[in-house]
């Protein structure tokens, strides 16, 4: 195959990381100097982590190909290094086109910069000529949205402000190459909805798309074919609808009861429970009242919150609980032993659901626990009669008052 019906080829990928493995390092510089003091050979014991390993794979180009996998996994790795933001350890990559990508909130964004200077610099970076830009100015600016603070500078942006700037000057400025990492996320539905349109629309032009998502239902609708991805090998390369497959089987019989991050940050013995303290199992009944409880341990002062994420058996998110956004300040998980979440009414209608945990600030992750328990939802009456279900009603029973005069 010539390099004319390429986009992107990868051959042999790996990329390891050295991991400190010195649990009582020290906190403090004086700490630090008293150590190097008293032990000035000791050196810190370490170990090799391999992010990536012998990944290849060729897309071809004006295909959309979706990445798939667990958290950890190895995909915003690759992303990284076809972004050429990271080198790898070995093997090679040939790009053939400008990339453009969208990994983080903020990437190629100057904070003291305003909204329309960053669409000159981001662009920029994208190797766009002031020319370029210019043309598509207007189309980025009706895209994301943000025309009253197109003048204020982005630090005094929201995340979801950010994303739609960023994913706007990405689309927009006609590089070969677009990737999209699961960022989309920090958007609302409406947003969200506006994006894969629009990376549709880019593929029917001839550029190629790489899309990360645990969304499996925009992979399954916008991708033409799937890399799936496993403790960073390539586990299968195929069509959205085997891959997905292949994906959602392994991750019923995936799940651990102890989730270790950076840090040494761990989340462990996610249940829920009845509200009197006897155990609820993973069955649960529409409409029932339940405490979701988890212990966390840390062995260091870290200012963190929690996030939960509840996603239907297609891995679309149906519901999700932020503890800012309710009320709690940012805890010391030093002082943390175990985090209670009380849900009085779930209305999620019968199926079955995998819940997520996340626990960090605004700027670090300290431990991403995905599918950290999964359970059903198993019908029930209601309102004393039985309710019968079909999937014509959705994911979530919204409460109704029907009357008619």
């Amino acid at each position: 195959m010539s390099s004319d019906d390429l986009a992107i080829s990868v051959r042999g990928l790996s990329k390891s990381y050295t991991i400190a493995q010195e649990r009582d390092r020290p906190t403090t510089l004086a700490e630090t100097l008293l150590r190097r003091l008293r032990h000035p050979l000791h050196r810190v014991p370490t170990e090799t982590f391999w992010a990536l390993k012998d990944v290849s794979f060729d897309i071809h180009k004006g295909d959309v190909v979706g990445v798939i996998g667990r958290n950890g996994a190895g995909k915003s790795s690759l992303l990284k290094i076809i972004s050429r933001i990271t080198e790898p350890t070995e093997g090679e990559i040939d790009l053939y086109g400008r990339v453009g990508s969208l990994l983080e909130v903020g990437t190629g964004f100057h904070p003291e910069l305003t909204g329309r200077e960053n669409i000159y610099l981001n662009g920029a970076i994208l190797g766009m000529t002031k020319g370029e830009i210019r043309r598509q100015f207007e189309a980025i600016v009706d895209f994301a949205g943000v025309e009253k603070f197109l003048d204020t500078p982005v630090k005094r942006y929201s995340s979801g402000m950010y994303v739609r700037l960023a994913f706007a000057v990405a689309a927009h400025l006609e590089t070969e190459i677009l990737i999209v990492d699961e960022v989309l996320a920090v958007g609302d539905s409406e947003f969200q909805e506006k994006c894969l349109g629009k990376m549709k629309d880019v593929s029917t032009q001839g550029r190629t798309v790489l899309f990360v998502s645990h969304n499996m239902s925009a992979v399954r609708s916008l991708c033409t074919e799937v890399i799936y991805l496993v403790n960073g090998r390539v586990r299968e390369v195929g069509s959205p609808s085997h891959a997905i497959a292949t994906y959602l089987h392994n991750a019923k019989t995936a799940t651990s009861g102890s989730f270790e991050g950076s840090r040494g940050v761990r989340v462990s013995d996610v249940s829920f429970s009845q509200f009197n303290g006897e155990s609820a199992g993973t069955a649960l009944d529409f409409g029932g009242s339940y405490r979701l409880t988890m212990d966390v341990h840390s062995p260091e002062p870290l200012r963190a919150a929690l996030s939960i994420s509840i996603r239907d058996g297609e891995g679309l998110k149906v519901s999700s609980i932020q503890s800012v956004e309710e009320g709690c300040e940012f805890w010391d998980l030093s002082r943390v032993n175990r985090i209670t979440c009380d849900l009085p009414d779930l209305s999620l209608v019968p199926g079955d659901y995998q819940l997520s945990v996340a626990l960090g600030d605004e700027y670090d992750s300290y431990v991403q626990a995905e599918n950290a328990l999964r359970f059903s939802v198993e019908p029930r009456c209601v309102d004393g009669s039985p309710w019968s279900y079909n999937k014509s009603h959705g994911v979530y029973r919204i409460a109704r008052g029907v009357r008619v005069s």
